[in-house]
């Protein structure tokens, strides 16, 4: 199998790694005709070689420059869209940025352009899933195709599979959870005693908040996520501007010690729900008693309450994960399409 990257951050970085420095750490990958043929991004340059991108050179490239060098013969000046419609590749594995403002673009169209190419589609990037999941849906079972997202929200812990593939005769009535590790590290500091500031100043130190976090903290990245979930498990068709939500920039240690005071802590947490023939989504701040699963999720975590009409809830938490955890998302896509694209 051929892969085309689009985007090549933290996340395609650490996937080039695993499958091609580190393959020997993990047995159980069985990716072994796999090869990345293009690389491309908008600030760092694009690669192609339809042979295979030399991978450790190309790391080299962005350690040692930021950037994939001039004098690196594979680059190209290609561009985006003419690589995913005229390019011989199997997979386009799409880890562009969350695209609010312009409702998943250009995300949504390199995939669907992939998708109308008979390409299959990986994607990390929790957009193209918020915004057009049903129409992207489509045209993959139209072309007989994979679109798999399972690395766009918790960071690859396997909900989507779990719902496709072991949820069969349950309806997903509900959904609730803490989903923004950034907000969650943050109420988590404050638990401590730090200002919000301070924690906010934290989280970008250690590389997992954006230089500018306004997505997290105004709860677009929560509304996006929720709009996926909604859109993919409950058959919605929202896009993040349906969900109402709130932020945490107004919150105060004050308002945090009080909330612990009355045996509660403060959680961003995000919601939908059947109401009616339509779905009601959310995301607010909420009093957690301390009794609840969703108090026990510290710092980076994230976890996800899945309700249906047959079973009883199911509640997923994942500890502190990394760009391995996103990784795996990524990989575990790409397993499937090789075992049955």
């Amino acid at each position: 199998m051929r892969a085309l990257f689009i985007g090549f951050g933290n996340v395609g970085r650490k996937v080039a790694e695993i499958l091609f420095l580190e393959r020997d750490r993990y047995p159980a990958i069985s990716l072994n005709d796999f090869s990345i043929t293009g690389i491309f991004t908008k600030t760092k340059g694009a690669l192609a070689d339809m042979d295979g991108v030399n991978i450790p050179e190309a790391l080299d490239d962005l350690r040692e420059e930021g950037k994939f060098r001039y004098t690196n013969p594979r680059r190209t000046d290609q561009d985006i869209r003419d690589a995913i419609l005229s390019s011989d590749y199997d997979i386009l594995v799409e880890l562009s940025p969350l695209s609010i403002e312009s409702r998943g673009e250009p995300a949504v169209s390199y995939i669907r352009d992939a998708l109308n190419s008979g390409k299959h589609v990986v994607s990390a990037n929790k957009g193209p899933v918020a915004f057009a999941y049903r129409e992207l849906k489509e045209i993959a079972r139209k072309n007989n195709r994979f679109f798999l997202h399972e690395a766009a929200v918790m960071d690859g812990a396997p909900i989507f599979n779990l719902a496709e593939r072991t949820l069969k005769g349950c309806k997903i009535t509900g959904l609730s959870g803490i989903l923004n590790s950034t907000t969650n590290f943050i109420l988590t500091r404050m638990e401590q005693g730090e200002t919000f500031h301070s924690a906010l100043m934290t989280a970008q130190k250690e590389g997992f908040a954006e230089a500018d976090p306004s997505h997290d903290i105004e709860g677009w990245d929560s509304a996006a996520k929720t709009a996926a979930l909604a859109n993919v498990l409950m058959e919605a068709e929202i896009t993040p501007f349906d969900v109402p939500r709130e932020g945490i920039s107004d919150v105060t240690t004050e308002m945090v010690r009080e909330v612990i005071q009355r045996g509660k802590k403060l959680k961003l947490v995000c919601r939908a729900r059947y109401e009616g023939d339509g779905i009601i989504a959310r995301v607010c701040l909420e009093e957690v008693a301390s009794g609840d699963p969703f108090s026990t999720v510290h710092g980076t975590g994230s976890c996800l309450r899945i309700e249906t009409d047959l079973m009883s809830p199911l509640i997923i938490i994942q500890h502190s994960p990394n760009l391995y955890d996103t990784a795996f998302g990524v990989i575990e896509d790409l397993e499937t399409i090789c075992r049955n694209g």
